[in-house]
């Protein structure tokens, strides 16, 4: 009976030491929740901690910190470097949860090139368009980049004017050049991303065309100027870019589109033709401003004086643009008092001046400009203002004219 109590009593005595010793089991086991479970090919974000030349430590929230080593910095760009700050959240490539010296491995070129792979295969699955730079060539086509993954577009996958008995020397010369891709494999095992530069292109016309369909001749479309030439201005409507020829920019004479237009300006066009065949669109500017000679007489007027510039010179004359909206014809007769050999004697391109109007002809679409009669009526005027003037004053010596006289 003794013993049965004395076994009894040891019994409770060890129950607190078994109690204390679980409840200590079970705050580790807290505190291990706490940290983040990392495995090798995990893809954190971490925030950087400090930064060394040969190392930076990252926080993903684990008992201890990541490195990044020196050779992991070495696959990034020193400018790639240089952008990341203590602070900064970045993603990291997990490499191993514990070396030899009980350290995180991470890697930022690891991570970075993982996420090229995802959007390789996104895009691949959604048949999204890709832009790559050729950086290389071999003896089977094009070596092109995509983020910091290499892709590999075939001879046979370029497009047919890249594709020829001249290819080897058309591919060296390709370096640098920019290229509308579309993905065609993506194996992340085999590290192989196949890209076609045909599919796109046969895709894009096949869009083109569906556009084409749709845009009827006589709308009026919202664009932005993309490019100018010396022959127009191109114009991206949405789906194809439209040519606006240099002759239906404006109702007068320009020289150059960088008159009307500058690249990147959204603008309303009015569209002249539908080219299916050739996949060609012609747009205008001017048909949807009203034809000044319409409406001429609402705005001038004969013996009116009025601001210009000088648009043109020919052996019998000068052209003069009014208010950016008509041109006349200053003759070579029309320009100066005295003998002239040429206009370029008096006039330049581009010069400003003020000319009077000095017929109007609408049905021909004519105006008339004068630069001599601008000074000479300005004289004839003012004698005649000074004449009158004079013969409403007095005589020197004699009295006024009585009113009721």
């Amino acid at each position: 009976m003794g013993d049965e109590q004395t076994n009894s009593a040891k019994n409770e005595s060890a129950k607190p030491e078994e109690t204390q010793m679980m409840t200590m089991a079970e705050l580790l086991d807290q505190e291990a929740s706490f940290f983040r479970v990392l495995k090798p090919g995990d893809i954190v974000k971490g925030i950087v901690a400090s930064k060394r030349s040969n190392e930076i430590l990252i926080d993903i929230g684990a008992k201890s910190e990541g490195v990044v080593g020196a050779k992991d910095l070495d696959n990034l760009s020193p400018e790639e470097v240089a952008e990341i700050k203590v602070g900064d959240e970045v993603p990291v490539f997990v490499m191993n949860v514990e070396d030899e010296d009980d350290r995180i491995n991470l890697s930022l070129s690891q991570a970075r090139i993982e996420k090229d792979w995802d959007e390789a295969k996104r895009l691949f699955a959604e048949g999204e368009f890709v832009e790559s730079t050729v950086i290389g060539n071999n003896k089977g086509g094009l070596i092109v980049n995509f983020g910091q993954i290499r892709g590999f577009v075939p001879g046979s996958q370029l497009a047919s004017s890249q594709y020829g008995s001249n290819r080897p020397g058309r591919w060296n010369q390709m370096t640098g050049e920019t290229l509308k891709l579309k993905i065609i494999e993506v194996d992340r095992d085999r590290n192989r991303l196949i890209l076609s530069e045909r599919a796109a292109a046969e895709e894009a016309r096949h869009e083109k065309s569906k556009f084409l369909d749709d845009l009827q001749e006589g709308e009026i479309r919202t664009g932005k100027v993309t490019s100018l030439a010396n022959f127009g201005a191109f114009v991206d409507i949405g789906g194809i870019d439209g040519l606006i020829h240099l002759s239906e920019l404006a109702w007068t004479r320009i020289s150059h589109p960088r008159e009307v237009l500058k690249v990147n300006d959204e603008i309303e066009v009015y569209v002249l033709n539908v080219d299916m065949e050739q996949q060609r669109v012609a747009l205008s500017l001017k048909r949807l401003q009203p034809e000044p000679w319409t409406e001429v007489f609402e705005h001038y007027q004969i013996n009116q004086i009025a601001d210009a510039v000088i648009t043109k010179i020919t052996d019998f004359g000068a052209f003069a643009r009014i208010d950016n909206r008509i041109e006349g014809l200053i003759h070579i007769s029309e320009i100066s008092n005295r003998n002239i050999n040429h206009p370029k004697d008096v006039l330049a391109e581009d010069q400003e001046v003020k000319v009077r109007i000095i017929h109007i002809d609408p049905d021909r679409q004519r105006m008339g400009l004068s630069l001599k009669q601008v000074d000479e009526n300005n004289e004839d005027d003012w004698a005649e203002y000074q004449s009158s003037t004079d013969e409403s004053q007095p005589v020197e010596g004699e009295a006024p004219a009585d009113e009721n006289d």
